[in-house]
């Protein structure tokens, strides 16, 4: 268990960003030996938290669900035979373990707002925004590996061996959490926060961030049966009229190329390091022959089923998502090495509207710029949009505007990738309106296979973690293995070594083969 460096996580981290100034948040000059913990408030406290979860979030965390869903591959030009364990998958305690160990971390910020003493009230909407962001990576971590500590969690020495709580529970509490978050805002007590570096103290905007993570919630347990689908339910319901966030959520602490530290952590693991030079993943992290052939249109006609739907379909924001050699994406079939099938001379990497979003850069000091300084997007509106039409699809008597929203997911991919051609949008969408599993055509399972890809295309390189859990919860979209699998896609991951040294006694004993198969270990909503 993480409990026992809490706390002095959370106040490390937190010297890196005590100033009240937005763009000094990243100020790595600041002395962590000579600020107190009684200097240490929840407006310092939320910036970090934020941060922090999302540079995990945005790093190693997108690495694993970016080749678990086939989006990119190893590059085995330059590596030989990368990702060797991501593709058999080989899951174990080691398998991206600081996954859970940073993001279990920053929570801890949120934690500490959340019960931070505040006779006066001044603090209540942190407190509120601190339960928002708690909720949105809690569920990311429940969803990657089931049961955790919850209840018990994050009280540093007054308990390091936190009990294990069941996911239905911990789902619960969440949504507990973000309602309890709505009220609070709804009071209109306390100080608008100067270290909201999400919405810039906008209650409005958190409302519906947080009624938009509840519906992502409920939809997670769209399978369920028994109490928890009428719980489900009953919460689904709660929902009718309500606004959901119309906008893409994203950080800024005012990162900058100033140094490695002040960076947009995704681009200095992905990208460019503040100096120009490419970042360590830079050259080992590329497209997938699968995404490649879907972005292309299947324009060399390969004859798998998968890819049938996508014929002489060019994708408009290719170019933006990976750049194009040779005119169109190259990608490289996960497993493959060089004169196998699948392997091109020359692959694409991420392209301008993953690095950067809009704009496109002239110069190496430019694109560090850019991209050094982009935004980090905890969630996007395509997302928003898409869980507004399965919700829709899902439940019709609650929900409506299944097919506006679908479109409106679609669009706001465009526009967050950069395109500024709006022809390449509208011929898309008419190319895509006559096939089913990829427009709003046919069956319900067919327009639930199409939400799921459209997420999947949308989510690339940005939240990919997303569509892993819709893969686990549907099947959608289709992803093939790599070639030299040797196991199918894991419902889950196995708890990391930490918690196995420091909380012995309460850790499920997670085997290997548990993680493939369907039983008491698989995330609650995956089980049927």
């Amino acid at each position: 268990m993480k409990n026992i460096k809490l706390t002095t996580a959370v106040l490390s981290i937190s010297m890196l960003f005590a100033s009240v100034s937005c763009n000094r948040y990243l100020d790595v000059n600041e002395d962590p030996n000579n600020i107190g913990i009684d200097k240490v408030t929840p407006n310092e406290l939320l910036p970090v938290g934020i941060t922090s979860t999302y540079a995990k979030q945005s790093q190693t965390l997108n690495r694993f669900a970016s080749v678990a869903m086939n989006s990119t591959a190893g590059n085995s030009l330059v590596y030989g035979a990368p990702f060797i364990d991501d593709y058999k998958p080989n899951v174990s305690n080691t398998f991206y373990n600081d996954v859970w160990d940073s993001i279990f971390r920053g929570i801890a910020n949120f934690q500490q707002i959340i019960v931070f003493n505040d006779p006066t009230k001044k603090y209540t909407q942190h407190k509120a925004m601190a339960m928002i962001m708690k909720a949105n990576y809690v569920q990311i971590l429940t969803d990657l590996y089931g049961d955790m500590p919850y209840s018990e969690a994050w009280k540093g020495q007054d308990n390091l061996t936190p009990k294990y709580d069941k996911g239905e529970d911990i789902y619960k509490a969440s949504i507990a959490d973000l309602e309890s978050a709505i009220v609070l805002l709804n009071s209109n007590s306390g100080d608008t926060p100067t270290g909201d570096i999400v919405f810039k103290g906008d209650k409005t905007k958190w409302k519906a961030f947080a009624n938009t993570l509840k519906l992502r919630y409920l939809l997670r347990m769209s399978n369920v049966t028994g109490a928890m689908a009428t719980y489900r339910d009953q919460k689904l319901a709660s929902l009718s009229g309500a606004t959901f966030i119309d906008q893409d959520v994203l950080e800024n602490p005012g990162y900058s190329a100033a140094n490695d530290a002040q960076q947009n952590p995704f681009t200095n693991f992905f990208v460019k390091t503040s100096s120009g030079n490419n970042a360590a993943n830079f050259s080992i992290n590329v497209a997938s022959e699968h995404e490649a052939i879907i972005l292309n249109g299947n324009i060399e006609g390969d004859s798998r089923p998968v890819y049938q739907k996508f014929n002489g379909i060019v994708d408009g924001r290719r170019a933006r998502m990976f750049n194009l050699s040779g005119g169109k994406v190259q990608g490289i079939r996960q497993g493959n090495l060089p004169g196998q099938p699948g392997v091109p001379t020359s692959v694409s990497r991420f392209s301008y509207g993953i690095t950067i979003g809009t704009g496109t850069p002239t110069t190496t000091a430019e694109l560090t710029s850019m991209a050094s300084a982009k935004s980090g997007c905890i969630m996007t509106r395509a997302e928003s949009k898409f869980l507004q039409a399965e919700a829709a699809l899902k439940y019709p008597g609650i929900f409506s505007n299944a097919n506006a929203n679908f479109t409106a997911g679609i669009t706001a991919s465009f526009n967050y990738f950069g395109v500024t051609d709006a022809t390449l949008l509208t011929n898309y969408l008419t190319a895509i309106a006559a096939r089913p599993g990829l427009g709003w055509t046919g069956t319900d399972v067919n327009k639930l296979e199409a939400i799921m890809t459209q997420k999947w295309i949308a989510l690339t390189g940005v939240n990919p973690e997303q569509s892993f859990f819709d893969y686990t919860k549907t099947g959608f979209p289709v992803t093939p293995l790599a070639t030299v699998s040797s196991n199918p896609k894991p419902n889950r991951l196995i708890y990391p070594l930490s918690e196995y040294i420091g909380n012995a006694s309460n850790v499920p004993g997670i085997s290997n083969s548990d993680v493939f198969s369907k039983n008491q270990y698989t995330p609650f909503w995956a089980r049927n």
